[in-house]
């Protein structure tokens, strides 16, 4: 059960630390815990589920590949019921769902390759033609061969062994191929994690190339990856950055600060604007970036709420839209009916409860996230380099299993 007392929630670095010494199970119900309270958000949560699925594929009691797969989808289904709206959680689930088949399929081809060996050394070798002085006749040169070929098949039918007694060895190393297989998953988990806690870095290797001297680039609501985006360009450019914010912000409060501050050490310029004054600004907007929290196999994207203001507002003026992903949140499913609607979140920061008047006259929705259509995006900048819309089902293609494209994680 989830932690009763408040003292006692976890976080997700403690959880981190103690999944080594804690039972699988504690572990997955505090990971479901910090998720239902949203207490792990952007990329934190696709580390955290790959993390978790580690756990599963070394913890769990398994014999066959069959019942690894069942038992990292279940776990999956869990995790994702604890947060429907985080696409990521499922893409995790799918990129180690793929990795088991592939691994499980390289160890039966080389299983089938050294039984095809080994019957072949088992062969009697062809006996040699003796020589013969003088010319032969063509008949009497094909006669012997014949024979031998004869003789050779009848040899190999008899050395062949019956269906059961084929897989008698299989079985008796049935325990060390299912050691192997593990140790190979979990190596390939592993680089799934590195691949994920890389993403920004590698995102951000392209900023000198997408951003120019001289630009006006708009980021609204600038996740993570956006702001180390921004942060290696201004490394090596010189370049104005207006920053939108649709958050209520308190009197002299300044937002994105702390943003504000390390970019202007580095001698690029900030200006701050409300989501109300976008289409001010837009004619002296070069482009704006938009950090995804999931792409679609459409070419849709689920953002921050109010992003989508912002990429209407540079296609009326035809200002190119840059969405930052990578690719462990790219989606292989098209976007819900759900999902194509709106996110909602607590309206607690919006309204003062205190004010019973205000809460029984008002019904307030705080909108958290948005699903940006297509249409609205030119360039889906990944850690694999700048692609457009064409590319994403190859893309897609590359890192899911055609068996776990239709996966569903959510009850129905």
């Amino acid at each position: 059960m989830a932690p009763s007392q408040t003292s006692y929630a976890p976080t997700l670095g403690k959880l981190l630390k103690s999944l080594n010494s804690q039972p699988l199970e504690a572990s997955i119900e505090s990971l479901v815990y910090l998720l239902k309270r949203r207490q792990v958000k952007g990329e934190d949560i696709a580390n955290a589920i790959a993390h978790m699925l580690l756990q599963v594929v070394a913890k769990s009691k398994w014999q066959s590949v069959d019942q690894l797969l069942a038992k990292v989808s279940n776990t999956g289904l869990r995790l994702a019921q604890a947060a429907p709206s985080e696409q990521v959680i499922g893409n995790v689930v799918r990129r180690v769902m793929g990795l088991i088949r592939d691994e499980a399929s390289e160890d039966r081809n080389a299983d089938e390759m050294a039984d095809s060996v080994s019957d072949l050394s088992q062969l009697p070798t062809t006996p040699t033609m003796p020589s013969r002085p003088g010319p032969t006749p063509l008949r009497a040169a094909t006669l012997p061969m014949s024979r031998s070929m004869f003789n050779l098949l009848c040899v190999s039918e008899t050395v062949s062994s019956p269906g059961t007694g084929a897989s008698t060895p299989m079985s008796q190393g049935a325990s060390a191929n299912m050691h192997a297989l593990r140790s190979e998953v979990i190596d390939g988990i592993e680089e799934i994690m590195d691949e994920i806690s890389q993403a920004d870095d590698q995102i951000a290797g392209f900023a000198d190339i997408q951003i120019h001297p001289g630009d006006y680039v708009l980021a609204y609501l600038p996740s993570p990856t956006v702001e180390r985006f921004l942060i290696k360009a201004a490394a090596k450019r010189r370049f104005t950055v207006f920053l939108a914010s649709g958050d209520r912000q308190e009197p002299g409060e300044v937002p994105h600060a702390a943003l504000c501050k390390k970019l202007n050490g580095l001698g690029v310029n900030t200006i701050s604007l409300a989501s109300n004054g976008l289409m001010a600004y837009m004619p002296r907007v070069n482009k704006v970036v938009i950090g995804a929290k999931a792409v679609y196999a459409n070419g849709g994207v689920s953002t921050e709420s109010g992003c989508s203001i912002a990429a209407r507002a540079a296609r009326e003026y035809s200002k190119p839209v840059i969405v930052l992903s990578g690719v462990y949140k790219f989606c292989p499913a098209d976007p819900s009916d759900d999902v194509t609607e709106f996110e909602r979140g607590a309206s607690s920061a919006f309204v003062d409860y205190a004010d019973g008047e205000a809460v029984d006259a008002l019904e307030v929705e705080n909108i958290v996230a948005e699903y940006l259509p297509p249409q609205y995006v030119d360039v889906y900048l990944t850690n694999l380099g700048p692609q457009t819309r064409d590319h994403l089902a190859t893309i897609m293609a590359d890192h899911y299993k055609s068996e776990d494209m239709g996966l569903s994680l959510h009850l129905p």
